[in-house]
């Protein structure tokens, strides 16, 4: 299998349709608003990304078995295309809020696909830098999507937003169409009924519950605090008297950091081992969050949360990388389907948690709370992932 065809194949349509989904991640709750949705309301249609994807996990990792991660690919992106259209078509909040859901859905399926396909096709001693370049590129995409999907709201209006991100995983799903297949798995000596296509995630999952509830469990509380930046630092900007385009301003350099640590971060996972990225890119951000609620100004603000982005950054994959290394040979997707459920419910509480917290104390303790999350994470981290580079 030729580098050139991985690298083509597998990155090029991620940046493609994270820079259209990028585009669009803020005009989702002003859609729901625009539409008549109260605050609450949007906040709570947005959120169902998240809980499209937790729902997805499961489906889409018997999706790859069935039919390869190729076609789980292509099928995921055009679902997201037509999902993407209809957020900017429809008038009505519930074929909104089943638009977004479905995207998420079809964002467990691409995920969990892409991970495998990457997990199989590229050596073990570059898996990390591998790994750490796909979430990189998404946060490319994350990054510079905003910046597309503003030009375009400046020039016309946010159904054309919509629908610029529906093109993207058209386009993308035609890149992918020319990926080189996986070779088939094999299976010598295995009953009909233990066929890969026929073991379920559940039984994959208790097979390999020490795993889950090891180094799981630590990413679990990785996703959670990492999910901590999207709410506590607008919130954080706003209870101090920032503007708003002040607040896109450090998020901007938060996000930045992100983007430009992850080929160092997935490098240093691939020549000293995986311990020494994730113990402390948690810990780096338990203790900026610790030090937030110290911070009130823009610069002390945006400080905090560029050493945010640093931790982050630097453990771009390390999720996927972690899963990669523990998932068995046969039942791998299912496997990666339960590693991307622990995550993406530490992804989808990150919020819950800071909204639980700041309903009956200060938004500075949801901070103090979450970092206390994150250190207690670290040393989970620290107990059991491997030191070593296996």
């Amino acid at each position: 299998m030729k580098w050139s065809s991985i690298i083509i194949c597998a990155y090029l349509p991620t940046l493609m349709s994270s820079l259209g989904y990028g585009a669009v991640i803020p005009l989702i709750p002003l859609t729901a608003v625009h539409n008549g949705a109260s605050t609450a309301l949007a906040a709570a249609i947005a959120a169902l990304v998240g809980i499209g994807q937790i729902i997805g996990d499961v489906p889409a990792g018997w999706l790859v078995t069935k039919i390869g991660e190729k076609w789980s690919l292509v099928i995921a992106m055009l679902i997201d295309a037509a999902a993407l259209a209809s957020m900017g078509l429809v008038d009505q909040l519930g074929l909104l809020a089943i638009a977004v859901l479905v995207n998420g859905m079809a964002g467990a399926v691409y995920g969990i696909a892409r991970q495998n396909y990457l997990t199989v096709a590229i050596p073990y001693q570059y898996r990390a830098r591998a790994l750490s370049t796909l979430g990189g590129v998404f946060r490319v995409g994350r990054f510079v999507g905003p910046l597309a999907g503003l030009w375009i709201l400046r020039e016309s209006s946010m159904p054309w937003a919509y629908g610029f991100a529906a093109i993207t995983s058209v386009l993308a799903a035609a890149v992918t169409t020319v990926m080189p297949d996986l070779p088939p798995v094999e299976t010598p000596n295995i009953a009909e009924d233990e066929a890969p296509a026929k073991i379920s995630t559940w039984t994959i999952a208790r097979n390999n519950s020490k795993v889950f509830l090891t180094t799981g469990l630590g990413v679990t509380a990785l996703m959670l605090v990492r999910s901590a930046r999207r709410s506590l630092v607008p919130l954080w900007c706003n209870a101090n008297g920032l503007t708003p385009a002040t607040t896109d301003l450090i998020y901007a350099w938060s996000m930045a950091a992100d983007v430009l640590l992850f080929l160092p971060g997935g490098a240093l996972m691939d020549k000293f081992g995986r311990w020494w990225v994730a113990v402390p890119s948690i810990f780096i951000q338990a203790i900026a969050l610790l030090v937030l609620p110290l911070a009130h100004t823009a610069i002390t603000i945006g400080t905090v949360a560029i050493i945010i982005g640093i931790g982050n950054g630097a453990s771009s994959g390390i999720v996927m990388t972690l899963g990669s290394d523990a998932s068995p040979d046969i039942g791998r997707p299912q496997f990666l389907a339960a590693w991307r459920l622990l995550s993406d419910t530490g992804t989808a509480l990150g919020p819950v948690v800071v909204t639980l917290v700041t309903l009956a104390w200060p938004l500075s303790l949801a901070s103090i709370v979450m970092a206390i999350i994150g250190l207690a994470g670290s040393y989970w981290m620290g107990r059991w992932v491997p030191r070593g580079k296996r």
